[in-house]
């Protein structure tokens, strides 16, 4: 039954929650949506929507959850802290539930949504990921507020870190040799189903304070999902070859190299296929009705959203932006070092929208319109060294929206036809940006700056950027060119160095 109390979103900018949102909005409910960050919240398709009010708040931050929660009658808790904690997820995940739960007495909530795990122990062990989401569900039940805890096995759906490495494990390896975790069984669910399940909870008192099993229609090994996704991509037979020697963490490593998912989300994801995932409880088939999706038609509506380029959330959207605090001012005595720059800028004859397409376009399977080999090799060297690389790609490739991730970047700012604003999230011995901006000057005249910033860590990060410092004129150089080349419109002046304006009210020191 409906109210007139909003529904709290609690990870609204994560993959399940940037989905669940537009369907609730859809259902007829008011929607506050949480997250760390009001512009990432904003930029999202329903950002703006009538029904929805975006609420700043951290699940670490006990006293921005009460302030969140204060006048909803119910919330959904879809929080992980796999991604933004790494391997201190398990201690973040027990505190964040623990802040939940006082927060949501305080609030006088009516009831708590999770979304947990499915997993069968083994041999007596369940993996460290699959034990933290249960003991998640654990403590929320624990307060006085009724918990509804969904205990789902492996998500299928476009952008999931499930899909993306069963995909990326077919597409680029036609002979796997692979752990013993390939035999174990799973129950597969779509994240469609997931969605409908999520919001047909709130349609259904009766399943207030209740644990319930979803799962797919179909239950399978990890082995013939790789066969599945083989016949649906119309690839030829991918071959098998389990073995006892490769462990998870050698398995996470290998996931690592040849996908976009970091050894950090691999490690727990590959830990959890060890354990068999079934759903041994079916009450939910019959409170909440739906057809379930199979497994090929889960994939095989994954695939057709990739083709299509209608990507609507991913995994790497969720996670804090980290932003340089000295972003907002360049005082080098206030940031607490020596902030290195460079600028580099172009007078294009075209008009303002023409020149921000190539640039809306950045990164991905489009490139940076110079030397992509050389970006292709850094994005290598970064993974072999433990980063994000290049596989990431972006989301949309015409869209971009703050917190979106681009390659081995993250979009820290983003106005049409105006500026773009990238951080580094590759491995580098200091904090960079990146930055596009855009000026009319003269009615089909535009003038496009490049301007790169850095603040090097100790010795090793001045000597990072002296080192590069000399490719610098080349590429950027390049990329101008390269820009005006796509719009196919001449460069009146330039490209050339130039000195930056002032940072706001604070001088950055030129490089």
């Amino acid at each position: 039954m409906k109210n007139d109390k909003p529904i709290l979103v609690a990870g609204a900018t994560g993959y399940v929650g940037g989905r669940l949102v537009p369907a609730l909005l859809d259902a007829g409910y008011r929607v506050r949506a949480m997250g760390r960050s009001i512009e990432k919240l904003a930029c999202r398709p329903w950002g703006r929507h009538p029904k929805v009010e975006l609420a700043k708040g951290d699940v670490l931050d006990v006293k921005s959850l009460r302030k969140a929660l204060f006048g909803c009658g119910a919330a959904y808790y879809l929080v992980h802290s796999m991604i933004a904690q790494k391997q201190n997820f398990v201690e973040a995940d027990r505190r964040a539930a623990q802040n939940m739960v006082s927060a949501a007495e305080s609030a006088g909530l009516d009831r708590i949504i999770y979304l947990g795990g499915l997993a069968e122990e083994k041999d007596g062990r369940l993996s460290k990921h699959l034990s933290s989401r249960i003991e998640v569900a654990e403590i929320l039940q624990s307060g006085s507020v009724p918990v509804t805890d969904l205990r789902a096995p492996m998500i299928l759906g476009s952008g999931s870190a499930s899909f993306e490495i069963l995909r990326y494990l077919v597409e680029r390896l036609p002979v796997m040799i692979t752990p013993r975790w390939v035999r174990s069984l799973n129950q597969p669910i779509a994240i469609r189903n997931v969605i409908q399940y999520l919001v047909g909870c709130l349609e259904h008192p009766e399943t207030i304070g209740q644990t319930y099993d979803i799962g797919g229609p179909d239950v399978l090994a990890y082995r013939d999902l790789l066969d599945i996704y083989a016949q649906e991509a119309k690839l030829s037979k991918r071959w098998v070859i389990p073995v006892r020697v490769l462990t998870p963490t050698l398995s996470a490593y290998w996931i690592h190299l040849i996908s976009p998912v970091p050894h950090s989300i691999a490690l727990p994801l590959t830990e959890g296929l060890s354990s068999d995932a079934v759903c041994s409880d079916k009450r939910i088939l019959s409170i909440i009705p739906q057809k379930l999706l199979t497994p090929r038609e889960a994939i095989r509506t994954a695939l057709d959203k990739i083709i299509e380029e209608q990507v609507d959330t991913c995994w790497a959207d969720a996670g804090e932006i980290l932003t340089p605090e000295w972003a907002h001012c360049g005082d080098a005595d206030w940031a607490g070092g020596t902030i290195m720059q460079c600028g580099y800028r172009a007078r294009i004859n075209a008009p303002l929208e023409d020149v921000w397409l190539p640039i809306s376009r950045i990164g991905g399977h489009e490139g940076y319109y110079y030397a992509d080999g050389l970006w292709w090799l850094r994005g290598l060297l970064d993974r072999l060294f433990g980063g994000v690389g290049l596989r990431r790609g972006r989301r949309h490739p015409t869209e971009l929206r703050v917190g979106d991730a681009l390659d081995f970047w993250r979009v820290l700012d983003v106005v049409p036809k105006e500026r773009l604003v990238l951080v580094a999230e590759m491995k580098v011995p200091g904090e960079a940006l990146l930055e596009f901006k855009i000026d009319s000057v003269g009615e089909h005249s535009t003038e496009l700056q490049m301007l790169s910033r850095f603040l090097p860590k100790g010795l090793w990060g001045m000597l990072y950027w002296y080192t590069l410092y000399p490719f610098h004129e080349k590429i950027f150089f390049g990329m101008l060119k390269g820009i005006a080349g796509a719009i196919e419109k001449p460069i009146v002046s330039g490209p050339e160095r130039f000195t930056p304006r002032l940072h706001g009210s604070c001088a950055l020191p030129s490089g």
